[in-house]
């Protein structure tokens, strides 16, 4: 039976949950407050240039995302660059060098262990050892803790945890090992580097925008499909109706809500609506911590080119080295030739420093380890800082799954959990999908149960 949906919210995790809803044959409206779909992986543009608010990372491993790339109608090898999995740091600049070669899983990572320099043998033994303890444990963890906690477990060495660990977890889940939850850490780590499949590991870097990957064909999908997608709408207030229908604002009647804005914007938007069932799921959101995250765009002369397409970089903040990787903006999208992107995860700290301070410190760190004195001045900067970009990710952390409490009410987004805690992800692109597509089956059961004569 066709049923009208109204998705609030035009992030990864709307787009997702409006595209399932749309593909079932139902009547989807998405409404998002602003003017560009994406949410906090998006694009934007500043002093005439069109950037993404941050520079992201994804994984092989992302299997919701990449399938509804093609449902959208996109081919993903145009619109990303596909990398095997490294942890790669500036020549001479005290790091490691570690490149996974086109081999079948787990072959490959034994292959790039060996191969690996910037590495003693205790420092190699030591994540033989991590790896294979995880293998053995089924990649799974049911008593949480840090993931600082977790190293110090398995004996983990320090330069090990300061050239890979460290900067793996701030990349996977924008917070440090020393608050930051192990289970969740070893979920991505068993679905990338513990996958069967090698192209699991793979590191995708976006070459378009991130609202053409995917938030900008899933409105064409919606639409295509007789949807309909509202830019510049923003949803003040969520009503039930006696009928078990809902109402946005004075919009018409809907059979069913997917709230998909932030877990704040979603706490603001249930409190309205006054029911007491919701007060578990509302306390949940208003107890998450945020978490910031940095993108420092440096342009340079068109002729400027890094070695690889990316770098891992040291962070040492009593130094004033808050980077943490470097993205020759160039080597994905021609038209960026000469850009820098530079990542800092966590940037609460960093963000301190103010806007002008803090790009000229990430252009005197690029200049230094890349032992290339001109990179201290580039032409123009741009600092990004996505103040509430994610939540902290810290262990046993209680998070709302889809289910609001009210029939026809649901959730979606990257703070949401899995019915399987064992398989939750941080607040990452495919957390958002996977939330979005979980979402749309839920808002659909629940429906039409409600309108199941009895």
């Amino acid at each position: 039976m066709k049923q009208r949906y109204a998705v609030i919210g035009g992030g990864w995790a709307g787009c997702a949950a409006a595209m399932e809803l749309a593909r079932a044959g139902h009547a989807v409206t998405v409404f998002e407050a602003a003017r560009t779909l994406g949410g906090r992986a998006r694009r934007v543009e500043k002093d005439n240039a069109v950037l993404d608010n941050g520079q992201h990372i994804l994984l092989g491993a992302y299997t919701e995302t990449l399938r509804l790339i093609k449902l959208a109608g996109q081919d993903p090898r145009e619109l990303i660059l596909t990398l095997p999995l490294q942890m790669r740091y500036p020549p001479g600049a005290g790091g490691m060098d570690f490149i996974a070669p086109r081999l079948p899983a787990p072959l490959h990572l034994a292959w790039a262990l060996l191969r690996a320099k910037g590495l003693q043998r205790a420092d190699k033994l030591s994540l033989m050892r991590f790896s294979t303890a995880m293998r053995w444990m089924g990649w799974q963890l049911y008593n949480d803790c840090t993931v600082s906690e977790l190293l110090q477990r398995f004996d983990q060495t320090d330069t090990l945890c300061r050239l890979m660990w460290h900067p793996l977890c701030l990349a996977a889940l924008n917070t440090p090992p020393g608050r930051a939850s192990a289970r969740v850490f070893i979920n991505v780590l068993r679905d990338s580097l513990g996958a069967r499949r090698r192209s699991a590991s793979d590191m995708l870097i976006p070459k378009a925008d991130l609202s053409a990957v995917l938030p900008d064909a899933a409105a064409r999908y919606v639409e295509g499909h007789g949807g309909t997608v509202k830019l510049g709408a923003k949803v003040d207030a969520i009503q039930a109706l006696p009928d078990g229908r809902w109402q946005l604002d004075e919009a018409a009647s809907f059979d069913g809500v997917i709230v998909a804005t932030s877990s704040v914007q979603a706490a603001a938007l249930l409190q309205g609506v006054h029911d007491a069932r919701l007060d578990t799921v509302i306390s949940q959101m208003q107890a998450f911590t945020p978490e910031a995250i940095s993108t420092c765009y440096l342009q340079y002369d068109a002729g400027v080119r890094l070695g690889l397409p990316f770098y891992a970089l040291v962070d040492a903040p009593d130094s004033q080295h808050w980077g943490q990787f470097v993205f020759d903006r160039g080597q994905f999208d021609a038209s960026q030739a000469g850009m820098l992107a530079v990542v800092i995860s966590a940037s609460g700290d960093a963000a301190e420093q103010g806007h002008a301070p803090l790009a000229q410190a990430v252009a005197a760190q690029l200049a230094q380890v890349l032992q290339r004195p001109a990179l201290a001045q580039p032409l123009w900067s741009q600092l990004i800082t996505e103040k509430r970009a994610t939540f902290a990710c810290t262990p046993d952390l209680a998070r709302p799954g889809n289910a609001s409490g009210l029939p026809g009410l649901v959730l979606a987004g990257d703070y949401t959990a899995n019915d399987d805690r064992t398989q939750d992800y941080p607040a990452t692109i495919e957390a958002a999908v996977r939330s979005g597509v979980a979402a749309a089956l839920a808002v659909r059961a629940g429906s039409q149960t409600e309108r199941t004569p009895k």
